[in-house]
């Protein structure tokens, strides 16, 4: 499912134009990308959380030449689904399994 496919099935839920609905998911994901670069966490209950983590300098190899090459530390973002949501794809995958 592409982002074009997530407007046009929420513009159909909510009533909204294609357009608005574009404008407020391109606003949820903007508010999400600054607040990870400024460093707070993200947490949408029954959803998930976004969190930045801290991966420390370290050596690592060259999976082609197999050369040792240093890797400076950097910051990488991470989602953790929540409970509800991990549940909610289970039961649906277990469903959709007995079906077929």
């Amino acid at each position: 499912m592409t982002k074009a496919d997530i407007v046009e099935r929420v513009a159909d839920g909510t009533g909204l134009t294609k357009l608005e609905t574009e404008a407020i998911i391109e606003g949820f994901l903007n508010t999400v990308i600054q607040s990870l670069r400024d460093g707070n966490g993200i947490e949408i209950r029954g959803f998930g959380s976004y969190r930045v983590k801290k991966k420390n300098a370290r050596y690592a190899r060259n999976p082609r030449t197999g050369e040792k090459v240093f890797v400076d530390e950097h910051y990488v973002p991470t989602f953790k689904f929540s409970k509800d949501f991990k549940n909610s794809v289970n039961k649906g995958m277990k469903q959709k399994e007995s079906e077929g």
